[in-house]
């Protein structure tokens, strides 16, 4: 069975994971260390949650109030609207049944799935804006693996790949500048589907802006199911 939109949230969660996660006064709360709008932005947790309070507690962490609009949410969505929250990166989530990605043999020395990154990953990763606090998420996953292509006999991109509930989330996907258009993209993400079936997965998923119109295409043109969606909302302060 295809997974749904609210496991699918749960999947980001555990993939990956913020440094703490707990519920408080009807807000499921995020102390993100740096790493991100995933590990750090709050979620509603009950109808009567007050707004003030979750931004209370954000500001307390040092974090800029922040809030994950996930389907179903509309009156949260319009109460922030009307507190001068804009919103931020809308996102599509897609999700595969896995043998959709393991059907075509990948070349020899084309793609390589390691944990721990190699210094090369790090410094793939470092090139598209994904450091140390990021890496750090990438640590505090359970299941999980690091994937690497190489292309024209050069290192060509990097993803991070983590498990849960038997859903494959790829994260943190990173082509080279000079690698792109060659189809680079699809490798990591066929040996990331090739690593999760080893360890019992039955779909992959993957996160997307959308306003990243390649990478959407890509996705679209691997078979990826467009399952639902999720934006921020941040405080203009």
């Amino acid at each position: 069975m295809t997974p749904d939109i609210e496991k699918l949230y749960d999947v980001i969660d555990q993939t990956w994971p913020p440094a703490k996660k707990w519920t408080e006064a009807g807000w499921t709360l995020r102390d993100g260390q740096g790493g991100g709008k995933r590990v750090s932005a709050a979620t509603i947790a009950a109808p009567d949650a007050d707004i003030a309070q979750a931004e209370t507690t954000m500001r307390a962490m040092n974090q800029q109030p922040l809030f994950m609009i996930r389907e179903g949410d509309h009156l949260l969505d319009a109460a922030l609207e009307a507190r001068g929250y804009g919103i931020i990166d809308p996102v599509n989530l897609f999700v595969l049944p896995i043998e959709q990605l393991t059907d075509v043999p990948i070349p020899r020395v084309t793609a390589f799935d390691v944990w721990e990154p190699l210094a090369i990953m790090l410094e793939i990763w470092a090139k598209g804006g994904i450091g140390p606090d990021r890496i750090n998420v990438m640590h505090r996953a359970k299941t999980k693996t690091a994937v690497l292509t190489r292309w024209n006999e050069m290192p060509g991109g990097v993803a991070f790949a983590a498990i849960h509930n038997g859903v494959c989330m790829v994260h943190a996907v990173e082509v080279l500048q000079h690698q792109r258009q060659q189809g680079v993209a699809k490798w990591l993400m066929r040996r990331a589907a090739f690593w999760a079936q080893t360890q019992g997965a039955g779909h992959i998923a993957v996160l997307c802006t959308k306003a990243n119109v390649g990478a959407n295409r890509l996705y679209q043109s691997l078979g990826f199911a467009h399952v639902g969606d999720y934006h921020y909302r941040q405080s203009a302060d």
